[in-house]
Order: C-alpha cells, then structure tokens, then sequence
C-alpha cells in the first residue's frame, strides 16, 4: 500500500494525523474518507484492509485519528459526537483543497453513524457506508455504564474501554444524547450501503434493521456473517471491502482504471507488514500473497503460483491457437500444474554439492473429438509455448534501483 503521512488541522486548530492510502498506479480516479470506531484509531487492521481493497479498484482512502486519540492533538475528555462530525468535515474539506473531493464516506461503528451526519453537509458525497454502526449514537452508553453515575454527578469519570482509560465528561452524555440519525437518514439523499454482522455483540444487528427501514432507496443491507464487532478476522475486513468497491461502482461513475505510469509492463509494492503484495498490470490489479503457514494472510495466491498460473495460461492459448489455426475440433483446454524444488538426478552422484533444481508438473486436459495423433501433436506444442520455453532456456534479470 502507498501511504503517505498527511496531517491537517480542525476547526480548533489542533493538529490531525491522517494517512492517505493510494493505489499501485498513484493516479486515483476517486477518493473515498473513512471514519474509525469509538476510541479506535486509524491504524486498525480492519481500516487498513478496507483501505487495501479500495485502492486495488483505483480508489485513494483518507483514513485519520478523531480528536485526542491515536497521533491526533487535542483532549479525548473535550470530544464529543458533535466534534467528530466537525473532524469529519474537516477531513472533506482538507481532501478538496489538498487532492480532490471525496465522493464516498465510509464509518465504522459510531463513525458510521457520524459519516451519515457530515455527509448531509457535503454535497458531493454520492455514497455513504457503514460498518456496526448504532442506529442511536446514545448505543454506546453502555460502553460507559458502570461510570454513567459518576459522570452525571460528578460532571466526569474515568471509564476503561477495551482495556484502555479514558476521561469522559457528562458534555459528552449529553451530546450524543441529543443525536438521531432517524430524520437525517430520511433526508440522506445518496446511496447507502449498511454492513452488518449478525454475531455483532457490540452493536447488535437491530441497530442496521433500523436503519434500513429509517432510509430512503436507494440503499442496500450486507451480511458480514461469522464477523465479530471489530472485524478482527482478516477475511472479513477484506471482504467487506471488496463488497463496499463493488457496490459503489453503481452509483458512482468510476472511470476505467489508467493503464500504468510506468515504463515497465509490471508494478509491484508490498507494504510495511506481512506479505500481501499489491499487483499492477496495465489497467488490471490483483493480490499476491503467502499461505498462512509461512507466515502470510493467503489473500492471493504466492510467487510461484503465479509463475506456474503464467504458465498454465500460455499453455491453454497457445494449444487453443493452434488447434483453430488447424481447424481442428478442440472445445476446451484444461491446464493442471504444480510447482516443487528437487534434486537434479544428474547431482545425486559425484562430488558436485547436492543442489534442487524447480520442477513444474503439467498435466493437459483436451476436450473435442481429436484424433490420437492431433492429441500427441498439441502436447507437442504445448512445449512450445511462450513461457515454457522462457522457463527452460537461459534467462538473465537485470536489477536497477531507481
């Protein structure tokens, strides 16, 4: 992931920390802003998946810290709801003037629920989604509940959520209290998508029920089944944001990906953790990855899976190109491979050090009412193929740093 430090500052002046995730190519056609949850930050696994899978469709994410919390400036105690619908604003109007407007709004939890209120006050949002969010922001006072007591006698109390302190003050209470997304979801006037997970025992799944049935169409409800609150499992964050670039692309007018600025045909960057590599083709994008026992997220396939991929597809073109260029009856070609390092039989004797050398097996399936020989004659050029014969014959790599 390409991201880039961008701070900014709010209404009062206190200094944000945000980061803006870019796709492979640099050049995003949309920019969407993401909202953290209740005492989160921006730097939660399930934002920066979410993020990820944005920007494989060319589409840039602005995630940030709320006030007093995470790298941001400013006193968690002085916040409110209200202050992080102000932050969100904020936010907007930074992209608009720093990059470009963003068009997408996207909240997780109570941030859910505040993308929906500052999207009323940014006109050039078309899409609005949330994640767990609370049909009432009031929902998260149970998060408070053993201290509610003291923070309305006392005017402020220490609460430990997530196993974290933090001072709230009855301003506070009092604030989202006050809230109601009833009537602004009734007037949103954009697309909604609401991201919910049945298991969900922060938020439980009436809270998107409510929603769905308060806001007007279009609008759209997703199951995250199995997901907990945080989404802590890396597949359900992932998931959710291929759902979330899916669903966008019909109500907004997404541009076709630019072909790649760059002049190689092939750009790869892998971020600062684990192994989930971002792949630019042209105009076309994908994820490679390593299983989970080697220590990677199995989100794509691995290194030598592609090479064995690149292979198996040159072998299917070439085979069907020939067999049309014949004339002969050959309706699908079917290309099983697997990739595996052994000891060359030639290095199993002597005194040469024993070395492995790659071994890739293919086995061919060929439909059609082809004679034996037409059959022995396609595995004959299925050797032939492009990439077979790069792979067996003498390849030189040369490396630069730029």
């Amino acid at each position: 992931m390409n991201s880039h430090n961008v701070p900014f500052t709010n209404a009062a002046g206190q200094q944000l920390a945000a980061r803006l995730d870019l796709p492979v190519n640099q050049h995003p056609h949309t920019f969407a802003l993401f909202a953290h949850c209740f005492t989160c930050n921006k730097n939660l696994t399930a934002v920066h998946n979410i993020s990820r899978a944005l920007n494989l469709q060319g589409i840039a994410v602005l995630r940030f810290d709320f006030t007093g919390l995470g790298e941001s400036e400013g006193d968690f105690a002085d916040t409110n709801f209200s202050s992080n619908v102000e932050d969100l604003v904020e936010a907007a109007q930074f992209m608009e003037k720093t990059y470009q407007t963003p068009t997408i709004l996207i909240g997780h939890s109570l941030g859910g629920a505040a993308v929906v209120c500052a999207a009323m006050q940014l006109p050039e949002v078309k899409a609005v989604v949330t994640i767990g969010a609370p049909y009432d922001p009031a929902h998260v006072e149970h998060l408070l509940s053993q201290k509610i007591d003291d923070i309305e006698s006392e005017g402020i109390a220490e609460v430990r959520i997530g196993g974290r302190p933090f001072t709230v003050k009855k301003q506070f209470l009092e604030d989202i209290r006050e809230q109601s997304l009833s009537e602004k979801l009734a007037r949103l006037n954009k697309a909604l998508l609401i991201l919910h997970s049945p298991q969900d025992l922060t938020v439980s799944i009436e809270n998107a029920a409510n929603m769905y049935h308060a806001a007007r169409h279009p609008k759209s409800f997703i199951t995250l089944d199995g997901a907990d609150h945080l989404l802590s499992n890396k597949k359900d964050s992932f998931y959710a944001g291929d759902i979330i670039a899916c669903w966008v692309r019909k109500y907004i007018n997404l541009p076709e990906a630019e072909k790649l600025r760059s002049d190689k045909q092939v750009v790869v960057r892998l971020g600062e953790k684990g192994y989930t590599t971002e792949v630019m083709v042209r105009h076309h994008s994908l994820i490679a990855d390593e299983p989970e026992s080697v220590g990677g997220n199995d989100f794509g396939p691995s290194p030598y899976e592609l090479v064995s991929a690149g292979l198996g597809t040159c072998t299917a073109m070439t085979l069907q190109m020939y067999a049309r260029r014949k004339k002969w009856p050959l309706r699908e070609v079917r290309v099983h491979l697997n990739h595996y390092k052994d000891y060359a039989s030639d290095m199993m004797e002597g005194d040469e050090p024993q070395g492995k050398i790659d071994h890739f097996e293919r086995l061919i399936e060929l439909d059609g009412d082809l004679s034996d020989e037409q059959r022995t004659r396609l595995l004959e050029i299925a050797d032939r193929c492009p990439v077979h014969r790069t792979l067996t014959d003498e390849v030189k790599i040369v490396t630069t740093e730029k």
